[in-house]
């Protein structure tokens, strides 16, 4: 499966920015997921790369192929790049069964393929099955009720499934009636053999030869021809995809007569069918309900391991991003904000933005002063008046990291300026901004009429992760503002004076609201962020 390059991607209408200069590599075999906010160009993203948005200006390659590239003025359409699409709306014809909606596109494809004799390969295979009658008959025969009835439906699923063979070719063992005469085997099994030799035989006399899969082979190398597929091609391709999302048994019914939940699978069954080289998903769970949406994920990590495709997922729900995701795109007003592992977006975000978005519950974001000691530690000053020392994991120093701060924003300026210079250049009005955080209070302040604060370079903010807030027998004072037991840990909002800060704890225990209670950071995952930026620092822990 191919690897995706897109290479200064912008896409705008008139000033408005939806995606600016995004430069990412999505690797082979990747689950890319698109994250962030409504409006931030993650479909955008998506559709640009599928062929159906066109970008302004950039580069997309898909494998060793360019798909588009604005300077060279390529734009390879949709249809020609061999992706599948899967949508929120599942967009099944309500008139067709759901074997009929996974063959409708397979009906459609018309492109150079190899030649393949499948009657020649039908008959090789039928009688290598037939050799084993026994075997045959006890598979059908387990397919019979008390009144011995055979459920025809179930016998074609099973012999499919056993043999992997069409649903074509199993009707035809059906018929045969085996499992009645196994004596008819073995001469069914004889005059198969002698078709396909015959066949074979025609073969080689045109020069041609047939590999075991019944492809059509000249000097050793496959015949091409532009062609259609045929029934029994189809009818394999859609068996296929049928068993991978486990809806044989629904082949027969219409959209209607299926759940939520059994409508998407034929939808995945459907874009599957084609064999795409990359998978584009736009939010395609969000239409079902909690549990369902859950099964689904495990499905979809299922079928990524399965198909060996590249997929990629736009979502807006972090916990999908988390868990189905092998990278996390994270972008936010068009631009790329963290591009990385989920567990790596999660311990260590790039910036606010990225630790506030990311996590459920929230990352509980603390305004501190620091001051940095001759050992590297910081000695902090949050929540009012409360003292504690923060000890970075790698030693850091801030000043330095703040001279380097100023460099790089600097030169940002300086390469915009020039970009500015250019001709055709076009002034971005959904600027870009420090991401304004929220800090918890008791008493919500009012951030539309709020003055913007002077900061200063020992101003940072502390990210505490909820599970890494502890309760404890001795450490900052607080009460219980707010508890949601859930079975195996509760959620809890803990006052300390104006604040509130959000801890996750294990276990069944019930607390009352207003109990006074000891909290303390543990761990040395704690975050500190630069506040004039946003930018993350490092990771550390607090000596009280």
């Amino acid at each position: 499966m191919p690897k995706i390059t897109l290479e200064h991607i912008t896409k705008r209408w008139n000033k408005f920015y939806a995606v600016d200069d995004l430069n990412l590599v999505i690797e082979d075999n990747a689950f890319v997921t698109l994250l962030g906010p409504s409006g931030c160009g993650k479909t955008t993203t998506l559709r640009m790369i599928a062929g159906l948005e066109t970008p302004t200006e950039g580069r997309i390659t898909i494998g060793d192929k360019v798909v588009f590239d604005s300077a060279a003025g390529i734009n390879i359409p949709a249809n020609k790049r061999k992706v599948g699409f899967l949508f929120q709306n599942y967009a099944l014809w309500p008139n067709m069964t759901v074997y009929e909606n996974i063959a409708f596109g397979l009906k459609n494809i018309n492109e150079p393929m190899e030649t393949v004799d499948y009657e020649a390969r039908n008959a090789k295979r039928m009688a290598e099955i037939l050799q084993d009658p026994q075997a045959l008959a006890a598979i059908i025969n387990d397919c019979r009720d008390k009144k011995g009835n055979l459920d025809r439906k179930k016998a074609v699923i099973k012999l499919i499934d056993t043999y992997t063979i069409s649903g074509i070719s199993a009707k035809t063992l059906l018929a045969m009636g085996i499992e009645e005469n196994p004596g008819a085997a073995a001469r069914k099994a004889q005059e198969l053999e002698q078709k396909y030799q015959k066949l074979a035989g025609a073969h080689t006399a045109a020069g041609e030869e047939l590999d075991a899969d019944g492809r059509v082979l000249k000097g050793g190398k496959p015949v091409i021809t532009k062609r259609k597929l045929n029934k029994e091609e189809v009818d394999l391709a859609v068996r296929r995809v049928s068993r991978i999302v486990k809806i044989g048994m629904f082949m027969d019914r219409y959209p209607a007569e299926l759940s939520g939940g059994q409508q998407q699978r034929v939808a995945i069954a459907r874009t599957l069918a084609p064999e795409p080289s990359v998978l584009f998903m736009d939010e395609p769970l969000s239409n079902l309900d909690a549990k369902l949406r859950l099964e689904m994920r495990y499905e979809l990590q299922r079928l990524h391991v399965e198909t060996g495709s590249t997929f990629v997922y736009v979502t807006h729900d972090q916990m999908e991003a988390m868990t189905l995701a092998t990278s996390i795109c994270l972008m936010n007003n068009g631009v790329l904000q963290q591009y990385d592992a989920p567990l790596t977006v999660y311990n260590r975000p790039s910036n606010l933005f990225v630790a506030d978005f990311v996590g459920n519950p929230s990352i509980n974001l603390i305004e501190v002063q620091g001051q940095q000691q001759a050992d590297g530690s910081l000695k902090l000053k949050l929540l009012g008046d409360r003292q504690l020392t923060f000890v970075p994991n790698h030693p850091v120093d801030v000043e330095t990291w703040a001279r380097q701060r100023d460099e790089q924003q600097q030169a940002q300026a300086q390469a915009l300026a020039q970009k500015a210079k250019q001709k055709g250049y076009v002034e971005k009005s959904n600027k870009d901004e420090i991401f304004r955080y929220a800090i918890a209070r008791v008493e919500e302040e009012d951030t539309s009429i709020e003055d913007t604060p002077e900061i200063h370079d020992g101003d940072y903010v502390l990210g505490v992760r909820p599970e890494f807030v502890r309760l404890s027998q001795a450490g900052i004072p607080g009460e219980i503002y707010g508890a949601m037991p859930t079975g195996m840990e509760s959620t809890l909002k803990i006052r300390t004076g104006e604040f509130l800060l959000t801890s996750v704890v294990f276990g069944d225990t019930l607390y009352t609201i207003g109990s006074p209670v000891k909290i303390t950071f543990c761990g040395d995952a704690l975050m500190l962020f630069d506040r004039k930026s946003g930018r993350y620092i490092t990771s550390g822990s607090i000596r009280e």
